[in-house]
C-alpha cells in the first residue's frame, strides 16, 4: 500500500467496517494515533460527498448503546451502570 496513513485508512474503511484496534494493527500505529486520524478523516471524506459511518459503542455490562455520541473516541464509562467494559465503535466509509 502506497500513500499516507490516512489514505490507507480511507482505503481500508471503504472496503469493510473496522474497529480502531483493527486499524491500528493493520497500519502499525497506536490506537491513540488511529483515533486522531479518524477525526481528520471524518472531515475529509465529508468534503468528498462521503460519510464516515460509525456503529456506536456498546456497554458489555448492561447493553447500553451510545447511539447519540458524535465523538469517535471510546467513552471511559457507561452513563447507565458506570462500568468501563465498553465495546469500541466500528467505522466504515460510504
Amino acid at each position: 500500500m502506497l500513500g499516507t496513513i490516512r489514505q490507507k485508512m480511507i482505503l481500508l474503511l471503504g472496503e469493510e467496517s473496522l474497529g480502531v484496534r483493527d486499524l491500528s494493527q493493520a497500519l502499525g500505529i497506536s490506537e491513540k494515533d488511529a483515533y486522531a486520524h479518524l477525526e481528520h478523516i471524518q472531515r475529509s471524506v465529508s468534503r468528498q460527498g462521503k460519510d464516515l459511518v460509525m456503529v456506536p459503542c456498546e456497554c458489555l455490562s448492561c447493553g447500553y448503546v451510545f447511539k447519540d455520541r458524535e465523538r469517535v473516541k471510546k467513552p471511559g464509562r457507561c452513563p447507565k451502570c458506570r462500568q468501563s467494559h465498553i465495546l469500541g465503535a466500528m467505522f466504515k466509509i460510504e
